[in-house]
């Protein structure tokens, strides 16, 4: 599977770092995250260096929907009323500011990256109540938000949000112009961070700062965020011979449908669910049909998956990463709208290293977690995560080798060792340990993308045991 982005846009090869070094600032991941932190820090003089444990762009970024807007689903209605007027329009002004900092720099360096100023839509099937509440805190916010009862879609709907002056665009080829100029080493990955200093699988890196910005920390302490998130998985299709829906549309409900388009393309997205839950799959499918039954005329041209850091009160952890860790900071947790939040990041962290004040950083600070806001939400999390750890303990599967069929996966017993195996089209076995290395979790097949898959918190691995996704940082055990 390949996004739109991947094919339309090729990076020069980076090396490999190949000795111990030193820098102002390191920055660990270059996403869209740490390429904006690593170019805003540059542009200010800041000797910054970036690394990444495969190639740049090639991790969440590349799997976005790249849209970016303020309007992250309804939130700012329950912002005002947990946090306060104040503290919702930091958020506010935060990611309004990001969609300009982001026109301002394309039109600078003229970037060619398909740039487009488009409408943003949450819309609602059946009712309307918290739309019409959204649109007045987002006015109340300095948002330019109106409430409208028809939207360009394929169906009725009851009403919807609309946030004028939003904008949509090609995210790598933005970020192959802005990182043209940043030292970035490649297929380098970090293992450990200590004071000032991170130590990767091909030497050693000193810094006065560190910037982790792997999507999900993989430094479990001090900072404890693997008990404040969760990760999902998301699928989208790219269809020809679609509409032109001129916007960008998301349902109210979990599940529901998002549009936006590209070029000629359409981009359907729907299926939203936790990682390691797809053992069955099929989420390609049910956007197959759901694209057939509203544009019965139109062709698949590309497919494939996002995944996203959750946090209990679905605003990002931007800033220092403890208060124990003065030089090391953080950007994760930006729940669906990473691209926003990644410039929002980049504006807060670089403030941070050179000093500056920063009228917004406070809502996003990973020190405001507040148990008694959403403590119903941190129990789930942790039963989810407990139900798994018990599972790796004593789940004793049924099957075997010999009853998975060709291109299907399951967890067995051999050996008194609970293993996964995974036979391809032509029967050869794949035998890992179903182990999660990062804290021990049951692992769960994805069948749709042939992965092993952490429910706990997110670590993904291929059918052969190689890691794709943090906050692991090892492959896993062969049996």
């Amino acid at each position: 599977m390949q996004s739109i982005w991947s094919e339309s846009c090729k990076f020069r090869k980076r090396e490999v770092l190949d000795k111990d070094i030193k820098t102002d600032t390191i920055i660990i991941g270059a996403g869209m995250a740490g390429i904006l932190i690593g170019y805003m820090l540059k542009q200010n003089g800041i000797d910054v260096i970036l690394i990444d444990a495969a190639e740049m762009a090639s991790g969440n970024t590349k799997n976005t929907t790249a849209k970016i807007t303020s309007q992250h689903d309804l939130i700012y209605d329950k912002l005002i009323s947990e946090f306060g007027e104040k503290k919702a329009r930091q958020y506010a002004n935060a990611n309004e500011l990001a969609i300009k900092k982001y026109k301002e720099i394309i039109k600078e360096r003229k970037i060619e990256c398909e740039f487009e100023e488009k409408s943003a839509y949450v819309y609602s099937l059946n009712e309307v109540d918290n739309i019409k509440k959204e649109v007045e805190a987002a006015n109340k916010l300095g948002i330019s938000a109106e409430f409208v009862e028809s939207i360009n879609l394929p169906f009725k709907i009851k009403g919807a949000i609309k946030f004028n002056n939003q904008a949509q665009f090609n995210p790598l080829k933005f970020l192959k112009d802005i990182s043209s100029d940043l030292v970035i080493y490649e297929n380098t990955r970090a293992l450990e961070i200590k004071e000032n200093l991170v130590i990767t699988n091909r030497g050693n890196i000193t810094a006065n700062n560190i910037v982790v910005a792997t999507h999900y920390p993989i430094m479990n302490a001090p900072g404890y965020y693997f008990m404040k998130m969760h990760q999902e998985r998301s699928y989208v299709i790219a269809l020809e011979n679609a509409d032109n829906v001129n916007g960008m549309y998301i349902d109210v409900e979990k599940n529901g449908c998002s549009f936006r388009n590209y070029k000629d393309l359409l981009l359907l997205g729907a299926i939203d669910q936790r990682t390691g839950e797809n053992e069955k799959g099929g989420c390609y499918d049910k956007l197959r049909k759901i694209a057939k039954d509203l544009y019965p005329n139109s062709k698949e041209k590309y497919h494939w998956s996002a995944q996203d850091c959750m946090t209990i009160d679905k605003i990002p952890y931007i800033g220092k990463y403890s208060d124990k860790t003065p030089n090391i900071y953080v950007a994760t947790g930006f729940n669906k709208w990473g691209m926003t939040s990644s410039m929002v990041s980049a504006m807060i962290i670089s403030d941070m290293i050179l000093d500056k004040e920063n009228d917004f950083s406070e809502i996003f600070s990973p020190k405001r977690f507040d148990l008694s806001l959403s403590i119903g939400n941190i129990a789930n999390d942790m039963i989810e995560t407990a139900k798994n750890f018990i599972a790796q303990k004593i789940y004793i599967p049924s099957s075997k080798i010999e009853h998975i069929k060709n291109g299907h996966a399951g967890i067995v017993e051999y050996n008194d060792e609970k293993i996964g195996v995974y036979k391809n089209n032509d029967g050869k076995e794949f035998i890992v340990s179903t182990k999660c290395p990062h804290l021990g979790c049951q692992l769960g097949w994805n069948a749709d993308e042939l992965t092993w898959d952490c429910p706990c918190h997110g670590s993904r691995f291929d059918y052969k045991g190689r890691l794709i996704g943090s906050p692991a940082t090892t492959d896993l055990i062969d049996n």
